[in-house]
């Protein structure tokens, strides 16, 4: 039974902007070798980037490795299907006797989204949001690549540290710290700091004298699906005021900083605000002071959509600043993607366990299949509340799992089943878990399995344990290196699949 004050503090979450609050880092657990990526470290030139993986066709990738139905299940009209290189090792790990939910990580497509965000914006440097998802796997990778990092506490610095990325790709860009974790970047050697009050100069100029900081300026964030400049953000009135008391302080400001809103759905907001920016660098020019760095935040979408790409969004970011800031201006332009660089790289897997059905008068048919899965509102799907996300059911009966792990087929779970009135609720005993009120899916079991794609921003970064319910677990997958191999027949397809199906039914078999 959950606590009327707990219950009631979530409830009222679902209409707030999400916090920004402490997310407890995710436990995971490395399964077999060979689906983890035994590599993870070992990545190409950042000069040899693979493009963007294409839309796979059905033909011939899929024949002879998976029954037609198995696609179908997972099909929908607006989505390509899943790339063989995710939902085969999906299936398999099903196959071997998974009961807890997972997630299938793509490292691929992280890879990917550096590459594309490089071809589309080559003059601003990625400094991955940690707090939007802090993977170590993820975070070797990006470091690897040369990206930098944007940490809001000393645990994120801390994660960065340990992973051997040098203390000056990384951006301490929480505009109110604690000062226990201002010393501690001091300390490590992190300079490079954001602040938007005179509290914070007072508080640095005290803690990290010798820190370089941006100036957070308030932007316009109203095409923003999660607003910032409620609560940071200098008002552009107060910049010169800002300005003159971190000189008499003794503080170097390096720049501005800006951010336009977590999910921004406006490329026009991005230009407003890098001409906000820029009316700020003249003022401190103006003052005899000169900044090289300027900071254009996050809020870049995590996947694209009919109504916004972040090819849009860079078409119009790039002659904004080429007007405002050109390469002989001499500034420095990096960015804060998050959700960006990690949304498409998680596939969650959630099994059915339990399942009723009901009288509801107000759906097709007069009753709705109440489904039961095993992650909810307390673990991943706290992205429903927190950031107002969407998401999307795709079933996967075990049957058909069982066989696609193994190549075999035909299935005897009919291909497209009818949908029908349903409900996804989470695992945990309080009523208010409920990912999916109104939705529909086909008849489903116990025991059989709901796929979630896109679930890599904001989601097990921020989930608890709340009842005793552990996060998801991971697998892992970097086909990199099999990008250049020559395409396989379906023969050998079906005996790679089997391998991977051995190795998990072992690994299972020794836990």
């Amino acid at each position: 039974m959950v606590r009327g004050g707990h219950l009631r503090r979530l409830r009222a979450l679902a209409s707030v902007p999400r916090l920004n609050h402490p997310r407890p880092l995710l436990a995971k657990t490395i399964l077999p070798r060979r689906l983890s990526s035994a590599a993870c470290l070992d990545h190409p030139p950042e000069d040899h980037f693979p493009p963007p993986p294409p839309q796979v066709p059905r033909e011939p990738l899929l024949q002879g490795c998976f029954p037609d139905c198995l696609q179908d299940c997972l099909d929908s009209a607006a989505r390509p299907p899943l790339a063989p290189h995710v939902l085969r090792p999906l299936a398999a790990h099903i196959a071997a006797g998974a009961e807890e939910p997972f997630y299938l990580v793509d490292l691929a497509a992280v890879r990917s989204r550096v590459a594309l965000w490089r071809r589309e914006l080559p003059r601003v440097d990625p400094f991955y949001a940690v707090k939007c998802n802090p993977d170590g796997e993820i975070l070797s990778l990006l470091g690897s690549l040369g990206c930098g990092f944007d940490c809001a506490s000393r645990a994120e610095m801390s994660l960065i540290l340990e992973a051997g990325v040098s203390p000056d790709r990384i951006v301490y860009a929480n505009p109110c710290k604690q000062p226990s974790h201002l010393r501690f970047a001091a300390a490590a050697g992190v300079r490079l700091s954001v602040f938007d009050s005179e509290a914070e100069l007072l508080k640095t100029a005290a803690e990290a004298p010798s820190a370089e900081l941006l100036l957070r300026i308030q932007v316009d964030d109203s095409k923003a699906v999660c607003v910032m400049s409620n609560k940071y953000g200098a008002p552009l009135a107060e910049a010169p005021s800002l300005l003159r008391r971190a000189a008499e302080l003794g503080l170097r400001v390096r720049g501005v900083s800006f951010h336009v809103g977590s999910g921004c759905y406006s490329p026009q907001a991005y230009v407003a605000a890098v001409q906000r920016a820029a009316h700020v660098f003249s003022l401190a020019e103006a003052a005899g002071g000169r900044m090289d760095l300027l900071d254009l935040g996050g809020g870049f979408p995590g996947v694209d959509s009919a109504e916004l790409s972040f090819s849009s969004i860079a078409a119009a970011l790039r002659p904004a600043l080429d007007a405002s800031f050109p390469p002989s201006r001499g500034v420095r332009l990096l960015a804060e993607p998050g959700r960006f660089l990690a949304a498409e790289s998680h596939t969650l897997a959630a099994a059915v366990i339990g399942k009723k059905r009901v009288a509801d008068a107000a759906a097709e048919g007069g009753t709705r299949q109440m489904l039961y899965i095993n992650d909810g509102l307390y673990g991943s799907f706290n992205c429903l509340l927190y950031d107002h996300a969407s998401v999307t059911p795709e079933p996967l009966p075990a049957s058909v799992a069982a066989r696609a792990a193994v190549g075999d087929g035909p299935s005897p779970w009919p291909a497209r089943p009818p949908p029908q009135p349903a409900a996804v609720w989470g695992p945990t005993c309080d009523g208010f878990d409920c990912v999916l009120p109104d939705t529909k899916l086909p008849e489903l079991a116990v025991g059989d399995w709901v796929v979630f794609r896109h679930m890599g921003a904001y989601t097990a970064a921020a989930g608890s344990n709340f009842n005793g319910m552990a996060l998801p677990s991971k697998v892992y997958v970097d086909p990199g290196a099999a990008q250049t191999r020559p395409a396989a027949g379906a023969a050998a397809e079906v005996a790679e699949v089997a391998e991977w199906a051995a190795h998990h039914r072992r690994a299972a078999a020794a836990m």
